[in-house]
């Protein structure tokens, strides 16, 4: 066990959740160009406040005037996310200078800082891009892949001994692998349907629009790439290609309930891998009835936020018990 890596990871691991919940927050509170230049705020370090403050940025920004409650969202998420990037180059600090026990964790933190980089240049583009849909999911993945990179750390640096899984439990390991593909292609459709706004295109559950299957128009909905200048606030698609992408994303919450409660029941019959068979059924069912509630209470920002933040731990259970069933930790 390697404690100072481990502490690190750990740490960043948690303002990593922070960020991603942060970041759903903003996002669902129509505050995602709460602040229409980047890095700073209207031309500085924090946001207007004072009125004359308020009043330069209004004449500097005419097209986008001065919302202090949504503003300070943006930058407080910002600055969180520049401390995990310090957080980042402090493990790749610690794998490539620190003790020769760390110099294993090289590949997975130097990835990371990359990985960390790039997620800031996207950052950059959701604002400069005016919420363009692909750039603010590929923003949501990456800060999703982020975070497994961490926990894959956090798993690899906590090992105390070569754990080596019997067979029942390594032929586990698949399934998993599945399951994690399964749960990406729902938290990327998820991303998509927020991106587009889509999330109330069907105003009812289990029907939609009081139909089981309405007008769609999948073609319109599933364009990734679209002009530049634009701004897609509040979304641009027609009401046809929102609930296709809608009824998209309710299929594939389907599919996912079923895959992860297979997995999960087939864990359960595992005795070393009960408890996390049971966390993530107990998981799963909170997602899918926040998924649900989004519909049918009309998108209240708290289930909204907090549906994010299953999506992030259904995926950190997962990668638990993926490193469980492997004989070391990457």
């Amino acid at each position: 066990m390697n404690r100072n890596m481990h502490r690190l990871a750990m740490f960043a691991a948690i303002v990593t959740f922070c960020v991603i919940v942060l970041g759903a927050w903003v996002r669902l509170s129509h505050a995602g160009l709460g602040c229409p230049d980047w890095p700073g705020c209207y031309g500085q370090l924090t946001w207007p406040e004072a009125v004359q403050e308020i009043e330069s940025a209004n004449q500097a920004f005419p097209e986008r005037p001065v919302e202090t409650d949504k503003a300070w969202r943006e930058m407080v998420h910002r600055y969180l996310a520049g401390g995990l990037m310090l957080l980042v180059f402090a493990m790749n600090w610690l794998s490539w200078r620190g003790p020769r026990s760390c110099r294993r964790f090289r590949p997975l933190t130097t990835t990371l800082l990359i990985l960390i980089v790039f997620q800031a240049l996207l950052g950059m583009w959701t604002v400069t891009l005016k919420l363009k849909p692909i750039i603010v999911m590929a923003h949501l993945l990456g800060g999703l892949t982020s975070f497994s990179l961490i926990l894959w750390l956090v798993f690899s640096s906590g090992r105390q001994y070569a754990d080596k899984p019997n067979i029942r439990i390594r032929r586990m390991r698949g399934a998993i692998i599945f399951a994690i593909v399964v749960l990406a292609l729902q938290i990327s459709l998820g991303g998509w349907t927020s991106a587009n706004y889509a999330a109330l295109a069907c105003a009812d559950v289990p029907m939609c629009n009081g139909q089981w299957w309405p007008e769609t128009n999948f073609r319109e909905g599933f364009v990734l790439w679209r002009e530049i200048g634009v701004n897609y606030e509040g979304g641009i698609l027609d009401q046809p290609s929102r609930v296709a992408i809608h009824l998209t994303h309710r299929i594939g919450a389907i599919v996912t309930l079923l895959v992860l409660s297979l997995l999960a029941f087939r864990l359960m019959k595992i005795p070393r891998l009960r408890g996390g068979g049971q966390l993530l059924l107990a998981l799963l069912l909170l997602q899918f009835t926040l998924g649900i509630l989004n519909v049918a209470l009309y998108l209240p920002l708290p289930n909204a936020v907090a549906h994010n933040a299953g999506a992030a731990l259904l995926l950190a259970t997962l990668l638990s018990l993926l490193n469980r069933t492997s004989y070391r930790a990457y």
